[in-house]
């Protein structure tokens, strides 16, 4: 089970740090071309959002490897299971449904390492 977890974790770790990074380091007029909700937001939304991403995608990992405080590592879970169902949120109110089956897959998955830290 904690090898199964830690794959989990390290992908969805990677998966996030890199779609943060890209919300927050990006012209959004760039993003705005691939992600329509981007037009729907404010730029600090935008950016909020893209660093709350990051910032997850370090809580995936960071806590467990070290050792310091590895309660971080479920709460950050759960944390972008939020990120997710607030995005699948979005995607229903704009008409967007294709998109909401990955928010799905990314919050099952982090609810899968919540759960799972969690009981261990």
């Amino acid at each position: 089970m904690n090898t199964a977890l830690w794959i989990v974790q390290g992908l969805l770790g990677l998966a996030f740090f890199a779609a943060g990074a890209m919300k927050a380091t990006q012209p959004l007029d760039k993003l705005a071309a691939n992600m329509a909700w981007i037009k729907t937001s404010s730029p600090a939304m935008v950016r909020f959002i893209g660093i709350s991403e990051v910032l997850g995608g370090i809580g995936l990992i960071a806590p467990t490897a070290t050792g310091i405080l590895p309660i971080l590592t479920p709460v950050a879970a759960i944390c972008l299971v939020v990120v997710m169902v607030l995005a699948a949120i979005t995607h229903a109110r704009l008409n967007e449904f294709p998109a909401i089956g990955a928010n799905v897959v990314l919050g099952a998955l982090s609810a899968f390492v919540a759960w799972g830290r969690f009981a261990g």
